[in-house]
């Protein structure tokens, strides 16, 4: 029987592992050594956001090796840790919580206690970058309200640029998506963020034109790929042992990431679930075997539900053609990506990771973003909505995807390089600020 992956493993992202970096290419003559804050949300087990850290760090010591780097985001103990770079938490808890149920008290903790908590941030944050050259604000789900104000939300990004432009910090929103944005206040905040900014790129045309929508366009902008096309190439330090059936990896999402414009509704989930069944059974049948994929550690439980769905509908199947072997990692996820020769998959970042390593892939588009991936890469035709996922439809695209395998590698493969270009190119641009 295939390993399965258990809730205890849900708890905490301290299991994390680094994806190599390299060190290597000329350092250009910089006078003192730089420093370059990087603002994200890494460290709490999203791979995805954990690949586009590995990207950015990767680059800037490949470019700029004697940069100091650190970093301001939600996890930071578990970031420094592994990294091995300084970290500032992205808000720092200043006293201990507690719930006042009484109106008039909670109105006294805010006034006694939350506003001048929130003022120490702020001195916090300006004593954090007041000796730095550039603040970098990369992706990872930064510009949306999707999961309130606070936390990474749009009040900490707003907080952080005004601290930037305070220190006299170079300020670069760099391949950021957007949306949805629900909130006046959410809003306000993005866009008074972006407005401060000495250089803004998008990581699609759809992210570029959602915010031109609530009113904000600059010329000037530019839409550049997603940071984790630049990651060097991957190597595994283990190879997962090839079948002699051909696999599929089967990328599983849970409900509560799910954050596009059109909200992904309980009812709609429950569908999207039963056809990634429906699949997995039609797969089966045509010899291939499974692997499930998760992109973060808060998709184990979609995981676990789906295995015990899939024990419902199909009975007595055999497992050992159905693998959930545990993914701790961004390096994880790619060695289990790597060993499939297909990809369907709905995170974000496991459908672009997939197609980095130049695997034929569809995506459940859940967001905007996703959608936008699968035709930024010529792959108009081999995605889905998961709010309208269809089935039947769902099989004949992976048999199309099938047929054109050989094509689509091609495509694929020179998609990704053109990826990999302008994100160098974008990379000399960013850098090039600081020698000026």
């Amino acid at each position: 029987m295939s390993p399965v992956l258990t809730p205890s493993q849900n708890q905490s992202p301290r299991g994390l592992k680094r994806y190599p970096l390299q060190h290597d290419g000329p350092s250009p003559e910089t006078g003192r050594a730089a420093k370059i804050a990087l603002f994200g949300h890494f460290g709490r087990g999203n791979f995805g956001n954990e690949s586009t850290l590995q990207a950015v760090l990767c680059n800037l010591r490949r470019l700029m090796p004697d940069t100091e780097i650190s970093c301001i985001c939600t996890g930071h103990e578990i970031v420094r840790e592994e990294y091995k770079i300084p970290t500032v938490p992205v808000s720092s808890a200043v006293i201990e919580g507690w719930r006042w149920r009484n109106p008039l008290a909670r109105l006294l903790r805010k006034l006694l206690i939350g506003i001048p908590s929130e003022l120490y941030r702020w001195l916090r944050g300006i004593a954090t970058l007041r000796e730095a050259d550039m603040l970098i604000v990369v992706g990872t789900g930064l510009l949306t309200d999707a999961f309130g104000l606070g936390a990474w939300g749009p009040y900490n990004v707003f907080k952080w640029s005004v601290i930037a432009r305070l220190c006299r910090c170079r300020l670069m929103f760099v391949s950021v998506g957007a949306g949805p944005l629900e909130t006046r206040r959410g809003r306000i905040f993005v866009k008074s963020a972006l407005a401060l900014a000495n250089f803004r790129s998008y990581r699609d045309q759809a992210s570029q034109d959602y915010l031109k929508g609530i009113g904000f366009g600059r010329r000037g902008d530019s839409v550049c790929p997603d940071l984790a096309f630049s990651l060097p190439a991957f190597s595994h330090e283990r190879s997962i042992a090839r079948r002699n059936r051909p696999v599929v990896g089967l990328g599983l999402m849970e409900h509560g990431g799910m954050y596009g414009v059109e909200r992904t509704t309980e009812e709609h989930y429950a569908a999207y679930m039963e056809t990634m069944v429906a699949i997995v059974e039609w797969l089966l049948e045509r010899q291939y075997d499974v692997r499930l994929i998760i992109g973060a550690l808060n998709d184990v439980d979609a995981v676990r539900d789906f295995q015990q769905l899939l024990k419902t509908r199909l009975g007595d199947y055999d497992r050992t053609r159905v693998v959930a072997e545990p993914i701790h990692s961004a390096e994880d996820l790619l060695e289990q990506l790597d060993a499939t020769d297909f990809v369907v998959a709905t995170r974000f970042h496991n459908v672009l990771l997939a197609l980095f390593l130049n695997k034929p892939s569809i995506a459940i588009s859940f967001h905007h973003k996703c959608s936008s991936l699968m035709k930024q890469m010529g792959l108009s035709e081999y995605y889905q909505e998961i709010n309208s996922l269809d089935p039947d439809r769902l099989i004949e695209q992976f048999c199309d995807l099938e047929r054109n395998a050989t094509t689509l590698k091609a495509e694929i493969r020179r998609k990704a390089d053109e990826c990999r270009t302008a994100l160098d190119e974008q990379y000399k641009t960013i850098l090039s600020a600081l020698n000026a």
